[in-house]
């Protein structure tokens, strides 16, 4: 079983976490969180990096249901996307966590209709890119 759900696009970076951004708000998702690798590894270690971001998303309504079978689920959260772009032929990949696999780790059934619902959702995602 994969981790990830991946499509490449062919667009310029910014365009791709534009586009990935809408697609997730369109789907219920928020952006809490977003880090830019490439900037921070060459602030912090002086390293030139290809473009690459983590998007922490999250969709409340499902992170609450989570939580309330199992407080310390936010361990796992938000799901993360990431956005890269290793050269520049103008091809990004945009790759999302699947719930499920990140999920099987926790033994709580109570956790598998929500886990289904993020990873339908986040798929769904995807594949309208």
């Amino acid at each position: 079983m994969s981790y990830y759900f991946t499509k490449n696009l062919e667009t310029i970076f910014d365009e791709a976490v534009a586009r990935v951004t809408e697609q997730l708000k369109g789907n219920g998702f928020g952006i809490l969180t977003v880090i830019d690798l490439k900037a921070m590894l060459k602030k912090k270690l002086d390293i030139d990096f290809y473009n690459y971001k983590i998007l922490g998303a999250c969709n409340p309504k499902l992170a609450y249901q989570a939580l309330q079978s199992e407080d310390k689920i936010g361990a796992m959260l938000p799901c993360n996307v990431i956005v890269q772009q290793k050269d520049e032929n103008g091809v990004v990949e945009i790759s999302a966590v699947d719930p499920m696999a990140s999920m099987q780790a926790v033994e709580n059934e109570n956790l598998g209709p929500v886990a289904i619902e993020a990873q339908a959702l986040l798929k769904e995602v995807i594949d309208s890119l």
